[in-house]
Parts: structure tokens; sequence; C-alpha cells
């Protein structure tokens, strides 16, 4: 074929390369996930790679979910004071926000409905700006009285059916009161008591995931 000949063809792929990376969006950030939540939440006591947020995104990560994942844990944090930090949660931009909070409203004896009032607040803000919700139930200890226990326990799947989100009925199933799961205060758990958590909590987190920006090895 002649030079000639040859123009047209070099101009229409130009013209089409040029389009492709005008469209292709460059340097697209990961989506975020938050996990908002009290010292089982921060890792308290084990390294900050073995909490469960940072488990989680390495589970992300191996599964080619293109997420970011920001440990919003705060040791003795409330639902009270997760409400006041939300406007920092917000802007993070989240896809999806784990709500864990409730643990310290209970070991204080708080009143279960200022606990979930605060919870309803939480969610609805998050839902107002387009985030999905997980919230994770918490339950208390039954020296805590049955009367409040039970409240205490039922207030998060009320909340949960209210505000129409996803409910892990509790955080540390298969891990409270497993002496080998927890630390020596028998409250916060222990590395692998922490792996447990980021393994149960997966379920509830995957259904919430968007369609990954990036699989890897496809």
């Amino acid at each position: 074929m002649d030079a000639s000949r040859r123009r047209p063809l070099v101009i229409v792929a130009c013209t089409v390369l040029v389009w492709l990376v005008t469209a292709a969006p460059a340097g697209a950030e990961p989506r975020v996930v938050v996990a908002l939540g009290d010292s089982l939440t921060a890792g308290l006591g084990v390294a900050p790679d073995e909490a469960w947020p940072a488990r989680l995104q390495a589970r992300l990560r191996r599964e080619g979910w293109d997420y970011r994942v920001v440990n919003a844990g705060v040791s003795g944090d409330t639902t009270a004071g997760g409400l006041r930090r939300l406007d920092w949660v917000l802007r993070t931009d989240p896809s999806l926000v784990i709500v864990a909070l409730g643990a310290n409203d209970g070991l204080r004896g708080q009143r279960v409905d200022v606990m979930r009032d605060n919870l309803t607040a939480i969610i609805e803000r998050l839902r107002a700006r387009g985030a999905r919700v997980l919230l994770a139930g918490m339950r208390m200890p039954p020296n805590y009285g049955a009367a409040y226990t039970r409240e205490f326990a039922a207030a998060f799947g009320e909340v949960a059916r209210r505000t129409n989100v996803a409910l892990m009925p509790f955080l540390l199933e298969g891990v409270a009161a497993v002496p080998a799961l927890n630390q020596v205060d028998g409250i916060h758990p222990n590395a692998e008591g922490q792996r447990l958590i980021a393994e149960a909590i997966w379920p509830y987190v995957k259904p919430l995931l968007e369609a990954p920006a990036v699989r890897r090895g496809s």
C-alpha cells in the first residue's frame, strides 16, 4: 500500500486513540469504606494491621475490590460521639459506612432510647449523602439485668428496620466471652479475635459493595 492510501488510516487510528484516552477515567480514586466505631474497631491492644478494618482492607485487595478502608474507631466513643464526628466521616465521601457503635453506651448504662435515636440520626445523615450503611449490633453481659440487656440488643434490629439498612446482629459473634479470643480484660478481642470479626463481617459487607472498578487479573 502506498503512502497516500495509508494516510487516512493513520488519521482514523489517531482519532480513535485520542478518544479512548480522553474517555477513560484518569487516576480514579478508590472508593471508601469507613468503619465508624469504638475501641473494638480501633483495635485497642493489637497492632494496627491486626484490627478488623485493616483485615477487611486486606480481604478487599486480595479479592480485587478497589476500595480504601478508613478506620474511624475511637476508644471510649459512644453513639453520641459518633454523631458528633460525622462531619469528618462525610468528608471522606464514603461509599459504605459500617456503624459499630453502642457498646460504650451500654457499659455506661445509658438510656437505650437515646442510643437508638443517635444511631438513627447517624444512619439518616449517611444515607442522605448517598452512602450505604451496615449496622453492627452489640450486646451487653447479663449482669446488666435481663430487661436492660433485652432492650439493648433489640435496639439495633429496630434501628435497622426503621432506616432500612443492612444489619449484622452482633459484631462479636463467636468472639465475645471466649477467653482464647480476647485480651486479659475479657472485653477487647486479641489478634485472632479481630481476624474472626473480619471473617464474620465479610458476608454482610460484600453485598453492599458496588461493582469493582478494577478486578486484578482480569
